[in-house]
């Protein structure tokens, strides 16, 4: 596992594929070594004890303090703001659209109608 200051980021994700994936877990920097040695995937400090790991074909959000240990998939939409319409239209809940971070985008965590937990991801243009 090597630390890198520049992420690439491939933003050229076609709409509805996997663009992002988020992973809480307890103690991030537990899931940071132990996904990073498993798979090789070159990773970089974020704030507050998060990191961020580049896989060969996304990017990789790594949180700690989240009880749920658990990841999600973030899917690319041209414009979220619609795609989380559709989603409430659909029986879904989507939040809001967080502030477009540069060099990254916009995300928001959904659900389906049973609850399922799955995001969505604008790409920055």
């Amino acid at each position: 596992m090597r630390d890198t200051r520049e992420m690439p980021f491939d933003k050229t994700v076609p709409f509805g594929a996997p663009s992002f994936i988020e992973l809480g877990a307890p103690d991030g920097t537990v899931s940071r070594r132990f996904f990073g040695t498993l798979f090789g995937w070159s990773s970089m400090d974020m704030e507050a004890g998060s990191s961020c790991a580049q896989t060969p074909s996304l990017r990789v959000g790594m949180h700690p303090y989240d009880a749920d240990a658990c990841m999600v998939v973030y899917f690319a939409v041209a414009d979220i703001k619609a795609a989380a319409a559709q989603v409430r239209a659909l029986g879904g809940t989507a939040n809001d659209p967080g502030t477009v971070e540069p060099g990254f985008g916009a995300l928001i965590e959904c659900r389906d109608p049973q609850g399922v937990r799955f995001g969505l991801h604008q790409q920055e243009r």
